[in-house]
């Protein structure tokens, strides 16, 4: 079990690693909120499209494949003192990580076809690409973090329960979640999203220093 736990540990730094990388990638490097026009964001994935598919695998493929072990090792931390609600939040956690992988799919096999759709008929590029984008963003709760928040939300309420995470840990987790689920609500979709997005990297690489650390539940010792 404390391999595995490390194993998780691993995983959950490079969650942190990979959302920041993100955040950068696709805000500074590339300025994807700075374009809005249609024909624009297409020349945009025409001008980035190397760079953006890497990004996508890094932060939605590869990230959806290591929140595999990172879920498992949680439920292993966690289930002895709330079973239930462990195995609630392993489901929830499985089910996110195989909605953001297909979401990443979906953005590089889509930007590959607006890609080359766009030397054609710039105007139908950009109609695909919006319906695209909709789709990859739906499938990645890009409005509204209601998988993501309901999973930190019952990991932090497990850890609470048995002292399996500090309480400082165990707090900043439920707080996120919670504004995870709060993201839903239309009128606070965007600043919600990206408050939950700056404290899922810090849960993350604060989650992911305590596995690596070895610390134990208190049920567990």
């Amino acid at each position: 079990m404390n391999k595995f736990q490390k194993v998780g540990g691993i995983a959950a730094l490079y969650s942190a690693a990979a959302l920041l990388f993100a955040m950068v990638g696709y805000l500074l490097i590339v300025g994807t909120l700075d374009v809005v026009d249609p024909v624009e964001k297409v020349a945009q994935l025409v001008d980035n499209q190397a760079f953006l598919y890497v990004l996508n695998l890094i932060a939605y493929v590869i990230w959806g494949i290591v929140m595999v072990p990172l879920t498992l090792a949680l439920h292993e931390r966690l289930k002895a003192g709330s079973p239930a609600i462990m195995q609630t939040a392993t489901a929830i956690g499985l089910i996110w990580a195989c909605i953001v992988i297909a979401s990443g799919q979906v953005s590089n096999m889509g930007m590959e076809a607006v890609v080359d759709l766009y030397s054609k008929d710039p105007t139908q590029a950009a109609t695909a690409w919006m319906a695209i984008e909709s789709v990859a963003n739906g499938l990645s709760s890009a409005q509204g973090e209601i998988l993501g928040g309901t999973w930190m939300l019952l990991l932090s309420w497990a850890a609470l329960r048995q002292r399996g995470l500090s309480r400082a840990l165990s707090y900043v987790g439920a707080l996120v979640g919670a504004v995870g689920l709060l993201s839903a609500i239309p009128a606070i979709g965007v600043p919600g999203t990206a408050v939950f997005g700056l404290g899922k990297i810090v849960w993350t690489l604060w989650l992911g220093i305590v596995m690596l650390r070895g610390r134990t539940s208190a049920s567990a010792s």
